[in-house]
């Protein structure tokens, strides 16, 4: 089967999944919180190279205060528990977005994981937190507008390759498969540049069902996939 090196999913749904049970929205994120760790662990084994996550989207700083500081407790939590998993199965570890908007704590564990998983050789795990993509464009045409004025760049070096190195995303290469769950159909200010040419897969199931045998389906379909990246197929 043709596995693709870089899945990114939106996991979308945790709150209607509550609602649907009549239970708290948290209730639904933590749910999503178990999700993460199966599909973490299913693209580790499958031999997946490269795996990131919407996790928390610049928007998602609208909702109730309450909400908000209940997904930050829940992220720091996730942060003090999945280490050992990460360091049992070489998981290095990332994280894309603005971090100046996340409390100093979560930035603080933020940092100490990405430290302490930066040699491993696994799975590249990326959490996109606080993250929107125009924000990322943005703020990476302001870094290519600085270094053009202080001459450390020249306007003729400007290309799509280099252009990229100033992404939150650099170094890691451009999603094959991107996933969506809950059966919207949108990509929501989720890696707009890296997603140029990626194959798109929506799922109907809310997040916290999402489960090894629906990953296994987008895989499937993937594998269907014929990818010509604007060429004609052989």
């Amino acid at each position: 089967m043709v596995l693709p090196k870089h899945i990114a999913i939106i996991m979308d749904g945790n709150g209607r999944w509550a609602q649907e049970k009549g239970l708290p929205r948290i209730a639904g994120h933590q749910q999503g919180v178990k999700t993460v760790r199966k599909v973490v662990e299913q693209c580790s084994a499958l031999g997946v190279r490269f795996l990131t996550l919407y996790a928390f989207s610049s928007e998602n700083w609208q909702r109730p205060d309450v909400e908000v500081e209940s997904l930050m407790t829940l992220l720091g939590h996730y942060l003090s528990t999945e280490l050992p998993l990460m360091e049992e199965q070489q998981i290095r570890f990332r994280v894309i977005g603005d971090l100046e908007k996340l409390p100093q704590q979560i930035r603080a564990l933020l940092m100490q994981t990405i430290d302490s998983t930066a040699d491993h050789a696994g799975l590249t795990l990326t959490l996109a937190l606080s993250y929107g993509s125009r924000d990322e464009i943005l703020r990476a045409i302001t870094a290519v507008a600085a270094d053009l004025d202080c001459g450390k760049l020249k306007k003729g070096q400007i290309s799509e390759q280099l252009f990229s190195g100033y992404l939150d995303t650099a170094g890691i290469p451009d999603p094959d498969l991107l996933i969506r769950t809950s059966g919207e159909m949108r990509i929501s200010n989720f890696l707009l540049w890296q997603l140029a040419y990626t194959e798109l897969y929506f799922c109907p199931c809310f997040w916290p069902d999402f489960d090894a045998q629906q990953l296994q389906l987008a895989l499937d379909d993937y594998a269907t996939r014929c990818r010509r990246f604007g060429a004609i197929s052989s």
